[in-house]
């Protein structure tokens, strides 16, 4: 039998607090039913009966949950959903939607398209229940097979890495597939690579020369890329208020991207971290012309900047452009290829692994050793042929 109880709540308004037992060791159902103001006590109290009644039969037909129940019911029915999900479904309801908002604009586009070109193409309408290690090892080896690095396949496998060891965390799979699939290794053609491609001194000297008859944005930019080892959207976000014109200190503490997604927008450097950089006297005397020049048609406070006007230079310009030189200078340049130049010659030259990691903004010294381990080695032997030479060794 129901229990219905008159209450006041604390503006003095009656409602009604309906009990019904749902037997030994299980927590009772409680609900409550407001009557409109107008209605007088005892006919509120009849129509209270009433909806007690009707708790009651429900309550009684089992089609009442306390909160915690049907939590725990949706929760089940989520997992046994989970469990019929493709690849592709569990990647896009539950993989993404938790992974995303943890990652960098850059990052999350990143991992979408590579789930977009590589993985869904091949895995997206298998069930996650029916993904083998074989299935996974020869996406990796297809990719392989197409001339696709060691970096980009070490992607793909810690994106299903990741992707798999959710699934397998939320009981959506018995297994992770993963634990089977040995890492990517380099091929033969990489194995014999010495590293990130790279410009000699001469190739860089050969840029410059090229750039003298340019436009004095390009030659700007094309130095600052090369004298700071900056990143291309962190020189696309350079504001004038950012350099130390007297000491060559510039404070890197922005970087200008862009996504299909969310176009063209300024975010924090890779690693979350501001740092600063130095460049040379050649560079600061170019950004003073640059600045000369600029105030003549606008006013920003960006330094480089569209034509004629005061918005910033698009992140992807750049890279359009140096296409175009490279069909000049005969060489290979994008924005990256003088950031590995930077980056390898200061090392080859003696400078400390510490020190060009800190000007390159990694988070750690590894993350320059895994890279430029190469140019390392080759500060070592240069190091060793001085001391021998000093003791008169050969």
């Amino acid at each position: 039998m129901a229990t219905v109880l008159d209450k006041r709540n604390a503006k003095g308004e009656l409602y009604f607090e309906i009990r019904v037992s749902r037997g030994r060791g299980r927590t009772r159902a409680t609900t409550t039913w407001t009557p409109p103001p107008e209605w007088s006590f005892n006919y509120s109290k009849r129509q209270a009966d009433k909806e007690a009644a009707e708790f009651e039969r429900q309550v009684k037909a089992g089609e009442y949950l306390t909160r915690s129940e049907r939590v725990a019911l949706e929760a089940q029915r989520a997992a046994e959903e989970a469990k019929i999900l493709t690849v592709k479904q569990f990647g896009e309801r539950v993989f993404m939607a938790a992974k995303g908002p943890e990652l960098a604009e850059n990052s999350r586009a990143s991992y979408q398209g590579n789930l977009d070109n590589w993985v869904y193409p091949t895995l997206g309408d298998v069930k996650l229940i029916d993904v083998t290690p074989a299935m996974i090892s020869g996406l990796l080896l297809s990719m392989q097979k197409q001339g696709k690095s060691q970096a980009t396949r070490v992607k793909i496998y810690n994106i299903l890495n990741g992707l798999f060891e959710m699934a397998f965390l939320q009981d959506a799979v018995p297994v992770n597939p993963m634990l089977k699939v040995p890492r990517p290794k380099k091929g033969k053609n990489e194995e014999n690579a010495d590293g990130p491609e790279m410009l000699t001194a001469d190739e860089l000297n050969t840029v410059f020369e090229a750039l003298e008859g340019e436009p004095l944005l390009w030659q700007c930019y094309v130095h600052f890329l090369a004298d700071s080892g900056c990143r291309r959207g962190e020189v696309a976000a350079l504001c004038w208020t950012d350099i130390d014109w007297n000491t060559g200190a510039v404070n890197i503490s922005k970087s200008l991207n862009y996504t299909k997604d969310k176009g063209v927008y300024i975010s924090s450097p890779k690693n979350g971290h501001s740092r600063t950089v130095f460049v040379g006297a050649d560079t600061l005397h170019l950004l003073t012309k640059l600045r000369t020049a600029q105030a003549s048609s606008c006013v920003s406070k960006y330094c480089f900047t569209q034509r004629n006007s005061p918005e910033p230079l698009h992140p992807q310009s750049p890279t359009r452009y140096l296409q175009k030189l490279s069909a000049r200078t005969g060489l290979n340049l994008h924005p990256h290829i003088f950031r590995h130049t930077f980056a390898s010659l200061a090392i080859q030259s003696g400078a400390d692994v510490l020190s060009v990691s800190q000007v390159l903004g990694h988070s750690s010294t590894s993350v320059t050793l895994d890279v430029y381990g190469h140019a390392s080695d080759e500060a070592a032997r240069k190091a060793a042929a001085v001391f021998r030479e000093a003791v008169g060794l050969k």
